[in-house]
């Protein structure tokens, strides 16, 4: 048989194609340590991450799914392009006032079966990498819809998870979920499924045997896309899931409309062998800018709240004087007046209450009702906050009757339509200088550098929920323990905590016994981090309590200038150190049946004297003066569902 020579030179080309491996290109941490690689697998992009030599997540897959082209499949790498970003920002109502964040970004341009182009982009800080897709204007094209995503995330099979349940659309109290109130299970496998399977929250945290801890979230999310979440794990991974087209209502598209040129989101991953990065992450805020001016200084603090132990029939005109009564003598910023006061109280009156508050040095924030058609709630203030011309009219109102800041309730679902309505009420109120807390509502998601009056969101099972269920006060420890290695590492989080009745009702006796002790609550006040505190203080409380207890609630911060990782685990105990201005508060609680002795290094205590609250054997709560040696090692026992705090 005879062959040409044309036939072997193609015959050798395409063997030459065939082994061409698949394009990588890869970007590390400043420090060497955290590395992503890229590269394309058969016309599909994927990722993988590696924390020194140990992998963190394997080959999992990027790309995007368009009304305009489809970005995840027929993928060709065309170029990319490295820099480093370095810069330097203030802000005083997260985990750390002043940050330096030093990154390499990896710019990698992809090209679909179309030749249309997209950019996805990788900015990797030591423990921190942040990722989002950006789309150019396609020709005359100059808008899309992003109908899916199909990011993921490929753990090693040793991963065990610490996931909370996505909530069932229009399911909960007036079908006000998903309002990311669901609990955890610690140390899960990778193959556990939500029942309702609904798929899993940000953020979600996960072990990686005993190579590492990987934290994943999102941020960045404002008017301009969704709100996304985690899959059910299928196929060997977890996928960054749009909301459920029941949310809302029904109302409502489950993509993002998109002007072109636009961007997505950016995914969070945070990455190292403990968890100290973790906890001490501020890579929720080191990739987003304000949107827009502060209209005046902000002044964050401490509050009460009568709701939270008194319930609704506190909401009269003499009981919310006593709570005024309270902040101040306290010395708290605020009073938290809750639902229902517009027909229990009225306008007329709670303006005079508002007078009698100021006289006091007491500033009010007032609850409202998100509303709109997307629940049953039926609390009131209603339909107030829901059209910009509602809104402004009562916001007006509000800023002549000088009220401060706003609580509003029952959101559900993280719809593109939902998150336009949490900027516009945040951009009304700032026009107003209306601070902004969110109850029954979605996460934080770089909001309190976005929007300068934001204030705190609950998304969380808070307080309220020890009120109403013996399941969650008999597992109060527990979730403590995690809120600082999850839910708070974050973003803030509206707990409303600091419970010091024995019984949680106004009685103080006979029901809703807690279950944790005065120490345990006294370091939740700084374990438990948020600009705004309202804490479940009540009146009785400054006569049967101790005065050193009271003391202390007079004293602690709500702004923190630094916070470190002392020691934990998540699910079982959790011990962190936070400063504001030259005073460190290091804070633990215990999870466990036993109580726990430990040497904890507190080098920024070395040598000096300081003061310890916590709990003796009987489980009453002391304080004493104690010396840390001069290496800075100081030995602690947190007695079974204690805590304590050492100042």
């Amino acid at each position: 048989m005879k062959f040409s020579l044309s036939f072997f030179a193609g015959t050798c080309l395409v063997l030459l194609v065939l082994k061409v491996p698949a394009q990588n290109v890869a970007v590390a941490s400043p420090d060497k340590q955290l590395k992503v690689t890229v590269s394309v697998a058969g016309g599909r992009p994927v990722y993988s991450v590696t924390y020194g030599d140990k992998t963190m997540l394997e080959n999992s897959p990027l790309g995007l799914k368009t009304n305009e082209g489809d970005f995840s499949t027929g993928m060709k790498y065309l170029n990319s392009s490295e820099e480093a970003v370095n810069k330097t920002y203030s802000q005083e109502k997260i985990k750390k006032s002043q940050i330096r964040y030093v990154a390499s970004k990896l710019t990698c341009t992809f090209g679909n079966a179309q030749d249309k182009k997209i950019n996805i982009v990788f900015q990797v800080s030591n423990n921190d990498i942040a990722f989002r897709y950006e789309l150019p204007a396609w020709g005359e094209r100059l808008s899309c819809v992003v109908e899916r995503e199909i990011t993921g995330y490929k753990f090693p099979a040793v991963t065990t998870t610490f996931l909370s349940g996505m909530m069932s659309p229009m399911s909960g109290f007036a079908r006000t979920a998903p309002s990311y109130e669901s609990g955890y299970q610690a140390d899960a496998p990778l193959t556990r499924t939500n029942r309702n399977g609904a798929g899993w929250v940000f953020p979600g945290l996960f072990r990686i045997g005993n190579d590492g801890w990987v934290l994943l979230s999102e941020t960045g999310v404002s008017s301009l896309y969704c709100g996304s979440h985690l899959s059910e794990y299928k196929d060997s991974l977890y996928t960054v899931e749009y909301p459920d087209l029941k949310t809302n209502n029904g109302f409502g598209s489950t993509g993002a409309a998109l002007a072109l040129p636009g961007v997505t989101p950016w995914r969070t991953i945070t990455a190292g062998s403990d968890l100290k990065p973790i906890v001490e992450t501020n890579i929720t805020f080191d990739v987003v800018e304000p949107l827009y001016a502060a209209s005046r200084q902000y002044k964050y603090g401490r509050g009460t709240w009568s709701w939270i132990v008194w319930q609704d029939n506190s909401m009269n005109y003499e009981d919310q004087q006593k709570y005024i009564d309270l902040a101040a003598a306290m010395k708290y910023e605020y009073i938290l007046m809750d639902a229902l006061w517009d027909t229990k109280i009225g306008k007329d009156k709670m303006r005079e209450l508002i007078r009698y508050a100021a006289s006091k040095g007491v500033s009010v924030f007032l609850w409202y009702n998100s509303n709109g058609p997307v629940n049953d709630a039926p609390q009131g203030p209603r339909n107030k906050m829901y059209t910009a011309i509602e809104r402004k009219k009562e916001m007006k109102w509000l800023q002549e009757a000088g009220v401060k800041g706003l609580k509003i309730d029952f959101f559900g679902g993280d719809k593109q339509e939902t998150m336009r309505l949490y900027e516009d009420i945040l951009s009304d109120a700032n026009d107003y200088g209306l601070m902004i807390v969110f109850h029954g509502t979605t996460l934080p998601r770089g909001w309190e550098r976005m929007y300068p009056n934001y204030a705190g969101s609950e998304a969380v099972v808070a307080s309220e929920m020890l009120i109403f269920s013996q399941g969650v006060r008999e597992a109060e420890a527990f979730n403590a323990t995690l809120h600082p290695f999850i839910r708070n590492a974050v973003g803030s989080m509206e707990f409303g905590g600091v419970l010091l009745n024995k019984f949680l009702v106004r009685s103080n006796e006979g029901r809703n016994k807690r279950l944790t002790t005065d120490g345990f609550q006294l370091a939740t006040a700084v374990l438990f981090q948020n600009p705004v505190q309202m804490f479940g203080l009540t009146p009785n409380n400054l006569t049967d309590v101790a005065s050193f207890e009271i003391d202390f609630m007079k004293a602690v911060p709500t702004t923190w200038d630094e916070t470190r990782y002392i020691d934990g685990y998540p699910g079982k105990y959790s011990i962190i150190a936070r400063l504001h201005q030259n005073q460190w508060y290091v804070a633990g609680v215990n999870a466990g049946k036993e109580s726990l002795k430990l040497t904890l290094s507190l080098p920024m205590l070395a040598g000096r004297k300081v003061h310890l609250y916590n709990d003796g054997a009987d489980k009453s709560t002391y304080t004493r003066e104690i010396e840390v040696n001069r290496s800075g090692k100081v030995d602690i026992e947190i007695q079974a569902s204690g805590g304590f705090v050492i100042k």
